[in-house]
């Protein structure tokens, strides 16, 4: 394997699609696809313009495009709400001339990954008391709080998609609507079900970022950003190569906002989220796959990795669901010490931590691949009797 030609082991990734532990293994058809792409130069726009036709198939948006990541597409996203397709509030980015660079966020929605927002020039406003998350009582913010807060100086409205976001997406797209401004979903992780790649579209929003590297089994590094028309191309402008003379440019037609531009924006604040031809062509195969699959079907093969590593063992587990993810709970007397030796074995194993208080070790059978199952079960089961 190319990892150890310098000097790295790989883990055994029980834990799911963490970025850290560089999620899981992909499909020989999507890794086969980015050899394919890194054999010929193409030119990206139009790279992007195929990737839009697929992307709006699958989601229903007006437009998309692959970004290097779900926090690669909220940072784009955030610009293209605040420079619009203004070349030189572009230019201005992360300062904003008028001002309009506040993002209303529910407070008990706020997480590590928002950062993406402030990154492009933006400031979240927090709207709400989380007493529901807190302990502290059942409220959470409401739509109507939300309306309350929008000012002259309001770019938009972020919204996390979780099973029990609150105030729910439809309330706050009403509200985005008619106060003029954007409402962007945060769903990197919110897929199976299939069905949300419309879902979110559907219920208002104008910019959803997904992750392409969970899974939909796609590149780490890529993800994408779908929604209206005219903010999609602001954010792509934001992130290409326009270094060209602005009379050889002709927008695709997937993409006829860029028309609107003035004039060329200088490299836009999006730069650095630049995603290659070999993550967009395998993105694409992984999200074809993805839509072409059916729940069952992906089910029972996460299920066959956990029968796998189950009958390799001779444990006794309990079973959980993680939405329509199948997982593995091994309760021990001391979880925590036991979930330390077995990243401190060779090969590393790395399990879900998050019931460890619980006295649970987690096992996530997406970043599983088939040949550590029954090794897994044979770890787990040392890690036990030490």
């Amino acid at each position: 394997m190319i990892f150890e030609r310098f000097g790295i082991t790989p883990i055994i990734n029980a834990y799911g699609t963490n970025t850290r532990l560089s999620a899981g293994p992909l499909s020989d058809e999507v890794a086969e696809a980015m050899r394919a792409a890194a054999t010929a130069s193409v030119d990206i726009l139009d790279l992007q313009a195929a990737a839009c036709r697929e992307i709006t198939r699958a989601t229903g948006a007006e437009a998309g495009f692959v970004t290097a990541g779900a926090s690669a597409a909220l940072l784009l996203a955030a610009a293209a709400c605040m420079a619009r397709l203004d070349a030189g509030a572009m230019n201005r980015l992360p300062s904003t001339r008028e001002g309009r660079c506040e993002f209303l966020i529910s407070r008990s929605q706020r997480n590590m990954y928002d950062r993406a927002i402030e990154t492009a020039g933006g400031r979240l406003v927090d709207v709400g008391i989380p007493d529901r998350v807190s302990g502290a009582g059942v409220r959470d913010a409401s739509a109507a709080e939300f309306a309350d807060a929008i000012t002259p100086r309001t770019a938009g409205i972020l919204h996390v998609a979780q099973p029990h976001a609150e105030p729910p997406l439809p309330g706050i797209a009403r509200v985005a609507r008619e106060a003029g401004i954007p409402l962007i979903v945060d769903a990197a992780a919110q897929l199976p079900p299939a069905a949300n790649l419309r879902r979110f579209i559907a219920e208002g929003a104008d910019l959803v970022a997904f992750s392409g590297g969970k899974a939909m089994g796609g590149p780490q590094a890529s993800g994408i950003l779908a929604g209206r028309g005219a903010l999609v191309a602001s954010a792509l402008a934001q992130m290409l190569d326009l270094d060209l003379p602005e009379a050889q440019f002709r927008a695709p037609a997937e993409f006829p906002a860029l028309s609107q531009l003035a004039f060329f924006p200088r490299t836009g604040i999006g730069r650095s989220c630049k995603v290659g031809r070999e993550e967009v062509m395998g993105l694409l195969v992984a999200l074809q796959r993805f839509t072409s699959e059916d729940a069952a079907t992906r089910q029972a093969r996460w299920q066959a990795r956990l029968d796998a590593v189950r009958q390799a063992s001779g444990l006794v587990f309990e079973e959980a669901m993680a939405g329509e993810v199948p997982l593995l709970l091994l309760r021990c007397v001391d979880a925590p010490a036991v979930e330390a030796r077995l990243r401190a074995g060779t090969p590393a194993v790395h399990v879900n931590p998050a019931r460890l208080r619980d006295g649970m070790l987690t096992i996530n059978p997406i970043s599983l691949h088939e040949r550590d199952c029954a090794r897994l079960g044979q770890l787990l089961r040392a890690a036990l009797a030490d």
